[in-house]
């Protein structure tokens, strides 16, 4: 599971070929051992569970990179490297 980002202790990761299990484009962050799947659309929570402060930055996060995440997204389901992308700053 490559890392695309890191910020503020947020570790931003997308599988390959990650299509199965939620059926919509999403990203993997971690933080002080929590986990949890994020939706790229609108942010939502997947599955996991992550503070409510660190879910804001990276959904504030997604909404400056939404097109570079869809871009990744597409190449990590067709087994391609995904692209880094910038922190939140």
């Amino acid at each position: 599971m490559p890392t695309i980002s890191m910020f503020f202790g947020i570790i931003v990761s997308i599988f390959y070929g990650d299509v199965a299990q939620h059926h919509a484009p999403h990203i993997h962050v971690r933080y002080q051992g929590e986990k949890a799947s994020v939706a790229i659309e609108d942010g939502r929570l997947l599955a996991g569970e992550f503070p409510a402060r660190q879910l804001r930055m990276v959904q504030v996060w997604i909404d400056i990179h939404r097109d570079e995440l869809m871009a990744d997204w597409e190449l990590a389901v067709n087994g391609d490297e995904p692209f880094r992308i910038a922190p939140l700053q």
